[in-house]
């Protein structure tokens, strides 16, 4: 009797490697599930609190305790902790010049410097300026030479003039020019600032 012809295998080598991958899928773990909102809600803890510090900053001839997160401006901690709007907030990219100040009788721009930074220096803000009703001589100079219009650069020109006139540097128009373009003057009341800033200079070399 002939021998029954043997079924057609249905093995091949593409269908082993298939049915390997298959199965390694097959065995592999699923994903584990998204964490749940709740987890990403939770508590936060100490370290994620915002660093305080509390600091004292000598203003105007006065002492004031200011708690304050360490990367807080000058600027800010004068305009928003003590209220001394008088010092404008301009570019805040050091740029402008509105938010002159003087720190240890030099001009700086505070919106580039950290308020813990200006501890134990004596720092004059516009508003320290005039004794009583009595205006600083450069107040006005401004004043009388109307060396203002929108009043948003004004501060910062005055406290800038006041140092350029302790420094010397007013000898001359053009010298006055050059040691006051740290300031900006969007309404461009140059002229009118630089009289003014020599008006004040020949009234306190008197």
């Amino acid at each position: 009797m002939p021998e029954s012809p043997r079924p057609a295998t249905t093995h091949t080598r593409r269908t082993v490697l298939k049915s390997t991958a298959v199965a390694a899928a097959g065995a592999t773990p699923a994903p584990a599930p998204a964490p749940a909102v709740a987890a990403a809600a939770a508590p936060t803890t100490a370290g994620d609190v915002a660093e305080v510090m509390e600091i004292t900053l000598s203003v105007n001839g006065r002492k004031h305790a200011v708690t304050v997160e360490p990367r807080v401006t000058l600027l800010d901690a004068l305009r928003e902790r003590l209220a001394l709007t008088g010092t404008k907030k301009g570019c805040d990219r050091g740029e402008c010049g509105a938010c002159t100040v003087l720190v240890d009788g030099e001009r700086i721009k505070s919106c580039l410097t950290l308020a813990v930074m200006r501890q134990g220096s004596a720092i004059t803000t516009v508003e320290g300026l005039a004794d009583g009703d009595r205006l600083h001589p450069v107040q006005e100079a401004f004043i009388r030479r109307d060396a203002f219009q929108c009043g948003g650069c004004t501060s910062g020109q005055i406290m800038s003039a006041v140092a350029c006139i302790r420094e010397g540097h007013t000898g001359s128009d053009e010298e006055i020019r050059q040691w006051m373009s740290g300031n900006i003057c969007r309404c461009a009341c140059y002229q009118n600032i630089v009289a003014a800033v020599a008006d004040a200079a020949r009234e306190v070399r008197r």
